[in-house]
């Protein structure tokens, strides 16, 4: 197909793969350092992922540009087209140049390890996903250190990319961005025909869209008193009398969340908890100090636990949860309005910003700060 001296060189499912990407890739940037918006990164991942699943596959059957034997170029040729750059002799080219080529195979390459490294990661430190406790959390955070230096090279990748298309373009006089939003190239008539394919492009994007919508769909359904939760942990072990006896004073926190030496100092302490008396009878001890520590830290049911004893020495017993250093680092940048507002008044008080921390899950993407 062609307009003119405009042919068409890539047809809409490589043009909507290639911008689709790149809001999958912004996404997942955007919603990377905040572990509350977690459920959007990892949706990104996906997105990202089945993008690339697509992009490989039509590699092989797409039209001839978005193959990859069209532009499947050696080294040689890489280096030859870079030093055309520098002398101004650089061959002009319908597809992907070699340099841009080698750029987006590599891309495509770190795309699978980035993601593959994210599921890893969530499976191990979150517990969700394909790859829900396939990893401890002793391994996982080595999937996260590949996760980060992939997707940190990837975007340098980017940047280059992004170089690499305005340098073509003001060398050859011609607009590459508004090349891969049309699809038409100046080329005169180079005897392939490439046909729009538009079919394929709609499924992707209801494709995307769809699974957009069965991932937030809980959000248009959700309440003041039941908000929505991305994610929801494991059910932890619970215990009617621990509940009864502790939450009587303030909330119940769940022993996951100390060392079986807390609890235990705790329950050695009765005349002076907190400068309270428990007063609790044998049978009630017994039963209490038996579920705490059965259920203690050490036990990792949840990813918490194991930040927790990750952060304290083998000789600290803390008898609050908020003297932990993993609690201090956490919340360390919560301005100090929170803190005073009434709806939260004071660090013990969990529940005010976490969703389910009467699960004692604490899943980040259930962590809301109150409107004050």
């Amino acid at each position: 197909m062609s307009s003119n001296n405009q042919i068409l060189v890539w047809d809409l499912p490589t043009r909507v793969f290639h911008w689709l990407m790149v809001l999958a890739f912004a996404g997942a940037w955007l919603a990377f350092d905040d572990d509350r918006y977690l459920y959007i990164h990892v949706y990104a991942g996906y997105t990202l992922l089945g993008l690339l699943v697509f992009r490989l596959i039509w590699g092989f059957v797409g039209s001839h540009y978005a193959r990859f034997h069209s532009f499947a170029h050696d080294w040689p040729s890489v280096t030859a087209y870079l030093k055309g750059l520098l002398n101004g002799q650089a061959a002009r080219y319908l597809g992907h140049n070699p340099a841009g080529s080698w750029a987006i195979f590599i891309l495509l390459a770190l795309g699978f390890v980035v993601t593959l490294s994210g599921m890893l990661t969530l499976g191990g430190e979150e517990r969700h996903g394909p790859f829900a406790g396939l990893l401890s959390y002793t391994i996982a955070p080595v999937f996260r250190e590949i996760h980060e230096i992939s997707a940190w090279t990837m975007l340098v990748l980017v940047i280059g990319h992004i170089i690499g298309v305005i340098v073509e373009s003001v060398f050859h006089r011609e607009n590459l961005v508004l090349a891969m939003l049309n699809g038409f190239k100046a080329g005169g008539d180079s005897g392939i025909v490439v046909r729009p394919r538009a079919i394929i492009a709609v499924v992707l994007v209801l494709l995307v869209l769809l699974s957009a919508f069965f991932t937030f769909r809980g959000y248009l359904a959700q309440t003041d008193t039941e908000p929505y939760l991305p994610y929801k942990g494991i059910v932890l072990a619970d215990n009617a009398l621990w509940r009864e006896e502790c939450g009587d004073c303030h909330m119940a926190y769940h022993p996951s969340l100390l060392p079986a030496r807390s609890w235990q100092a705790m329950m050695d302490g009765q005349n002076d908890h907190f400068g309270e008396e428990l007063d609790l009878d044998a049978d009630v001890t017994r039963e209490i100090t038996r579920f705490l520590l059965d259920n203690s830290a050490e036990q990792l049911l949840i990813e918490p636990s194991w930040r927790i004893l990750q952060s304290l020495g083998p000789g600290q017993t803390p008898l609050r949860i908020t003297a932990t250093p993993y609690w201090k680092r956490k919340h360390e940048d919560i301005e100090q309005r929170y803190w005073d507002s009434d709806k939260v008044k004071d660090k013990g008080n969990c529940s005010a910003c976490h969703r389910d921390a009467d699960a004692g899950t604490y899943e980040d993407a259930a962590m809301r700060l109150p409107r004050l």
